[in-house]
């Protein structure tokens, strides 16, 4: 069957007069072609387009190229929008529940998902349900004082194996505040001598409580050990992750990452990018002045 030929034909990205579409006789593909070919359709919906299970998709055709060697110089869960490149990851949302002693609240969650609009894709972010509870409860132990008791329980239903997949059904870093109107919280670090045998029949699992403010009426319980009236040191040059003073074993866990390393750290978060440019930003000076410093001396009891 003869060709007809045009004035113009698509080769190599560009459209070239159709005399100038030459290859040489060796060229691969004039003896056998090699590639990998993926269907995705997409649909319209009432939310606008969508396409079923792009990530199988887009996992499939990795999986093909793999196979004859073919190198995609993108990830899976990778996705640049706007000269801008963004990295799936797994983050956690802020939610806050109050309650007064003695009293019970359940926690519920349903599942959901939101999507944030980019040029040329989106960011999906979905969740897991959620079920469990609060409890405050408050034990008279005489005198006018009281043992304060928080349980907080997670029943959210799971039956899988997989880490990753319970880390998402989790209450990850959870943190209880104590507010007293009157009176005030003991130190379970140094308790007062005539208390001690109270604060010794105290129990914490998962979490340490501190004294917070100066009136010793807040206390911070966390699965993070600190100090009474814990402070972040005048020599931070800001806060890290955990907002304590560990600063110089963090930044120079930071500043020890590899290029790729602090190219993910850089696409994945906000806040890390934060970090990190702050903690590239650190003169000599400030670095030296994270090696510690004596606040105070005191005697060991």
């Amino acid at each position: 069957m003869p060709i007809t030929s045009t004035s113009k034909i698509w080769m190599n990205g560009e459209l070239v007069d159709w005399e100038q579409a030459q290859v040489h006789v060796l060229t691969h593909t004039l003896h056998y072609g090699s590639g990998v070919f993926e269907g995705i359709r997409a649909y319209e919906t009432s939310e606008g387009p969508a396409v079923f299970r792009l990530t199988e998709h887009i996992v499939r055709m990795h999986n093909s190229a793999k196979i004859i060697g073919m190198t995609i110089p993108y990830s899976v869960d990778e996705l640049v929008a706007d000269g801008e490149r963004h990295l799936s990851w797994d983050e956690a949302v802020e939610r806050e529940l109050t309650l007064e002693a003695p009293g019970r609240t359940p926690v519920g969650i349903a599942a959901g998902r939101q999507e944030e609009q980019l040029p040329g894709g989106a960011i999906v972010r979905s969740w897991e349900a959620l079920a469990g509870s609060v409890e405050a409860r408050a034990e008279p132990l005489g005198g006018g004082v009281r043992r304060i008791a928080v349980e907080i329980a997670n029943t959210t239903p799971w039956e899988g194996a997989q880490r990753e997949d319970a880390l998402r059904r989790t209450f990850c870093s959870t943190h209880a505040v104590l507010r007293a109107s009157r009176g005030r919280f003991v130190s379970m670090t140094d308790p007062p001598v005539e208390l001690r045998a109270a604060a010794e029949g105290c129990r914490n699992e998962g979490m340490w409580p501190v004294l917070v403010d100066e009136q010793d009426r807040t206390v911070l319980s966390s699965a993070i050990i600190l100090e009474d009236h814990p402070r972040i040191a005048p020599e931070s040059p800001g806060d890290l992750f955990d907002g304590g003073e560990i600063d110089q074993m963090l930044v120079l866990n930071i500043l020890s990452l590899t290029d790729a390393e602090k190219a993910e750290m850089r696409d994945s978060d906000p806040r890390a990018r934060e970090i990190l440019e702050r903690t590239e930003a650190l003169t000599e000076d400030e670095l030296m002045r994270l090696h510690g410093a004596i606040r105070e001396f005191g005697m060991a009891r």
